[in-house]
């Protein structure tokens, strides 16, 4: 299992830092961010889609239509040169609403079950392509490197928390941290998690990330318990559908919705860290 992992990981850290070096001279298209971002988002909703099941009868296409034109609205405004990036987002996301409201109202037959549909197609939308926006809006920083070491340090430094909370609460895990949701975390590994995504994001930040170097060790640490959130997002997901991982595709991590867990909900709080 340790071995799977580590291999499986090396890709998955070479498949990433392959884009970022890239896309980096393709700019402002950035073609593989987008690429690389909607296989990922779409891979994710087809495995959440299988978590919740036939039994609430979404409209699987609307829910993968809901994430690929939020994602592509991240682009127009750049490409035109205008400066109102979330306005495109956020008209994308209430034509998102109002078309999950048309679809519901154009199939309705029988009272049950409207409402949670309408809820978890928007639920889906705003997980897979809202929450992902913040880490896409973050390759039109103010110049090419620091756009790449922003991306960096939001991919990086959650997973290395990862990394670091796995290996320190197998070998010092001790106290349960969340008994019910994900009862192999630790406190112990959350501390050894959390002082690697800080060192982690020290390391990468020289890199030309803008940041002080006291302010990198607070990236690292708020960054990085953002993605621990993330992850026991995930798995209040998993356990509320009764399964332990999302998919089995990616050998030692389980989904591609385990993989990007992390950076979902890191990717806010970095981006307020690094762009606002």
């Amino acid at each position: 299992m340790l071995q799977t992992r580590l291999w499986m990981g090396a890709v998955l850290i070479a498949l990433a830092s392959g884009v970022l070096a890239v896309d980096q001279f393709l700019g402002p298209w950035y073609p593989f961010l987008f690429v690389f971002i909607l296989a990922l988002a779409l891979a994710s909703c087809y495995e959440l889609l299988q978590l919740i099941g036939s039994t609430a009868r979404l409209p699987a296409w609307l829910c993968y239509v809901s994430i690929a034109v939020i994602l592509a609205a991240n682009w127009p405004a750049h490409l035109f040169g205008e400066s109102s990036q979330w306005m495109w987002i956020a008209g994308t996301f209430a034509a998102v609403i109002l078309s999950c409201f048309l679809v519901e109202m154009a199939t309705f037959r029988e009272p049950g079950g409207s409402v949670v549909r309408i809820a978890l197609v928007l639920l889906i939308a705003a997980y897979l392509g809202l929450l992902p926006s913040f880490l896409v809006q973050l390759r039109w920083l103010t110049s090419v490197t620091h756009s790449t070491v922003a991306l960096a340090l939001t991919i990086f430094v959650p997973k290395c928390c990862d990394i670091g909370a796995y290996f320190t609460g197998r070998l010092l895990g001790r106290h349960r941290m969340t008994s019910v949701l994900s009862p192999k975390k630790t406190w112990e590994g959350l501390a050894g998690g959390l002082a690697v995504s800080a060192l982690a994001a020290f390391a990468i930040n020289r890199l030309g990330g803008g940041l002080s170097d006291i302010a990198a060790l607070g990236f690292g640490i708020t960054v990085g318990g953002a993605g621990v959130l993330g992850d026991l997002a995930e798995s209040l997901i998993k356990r509320d559908f009764q399964k332990k991982d999302a998919s089995q595709v990616v050998p030692g991590f389980g989904g591609v919705l385990d993989v990007v867990d992390s950076v979902l909900f890191a990717a806010p709080v970095a981006y307020c860290w690094l762009y606002v």
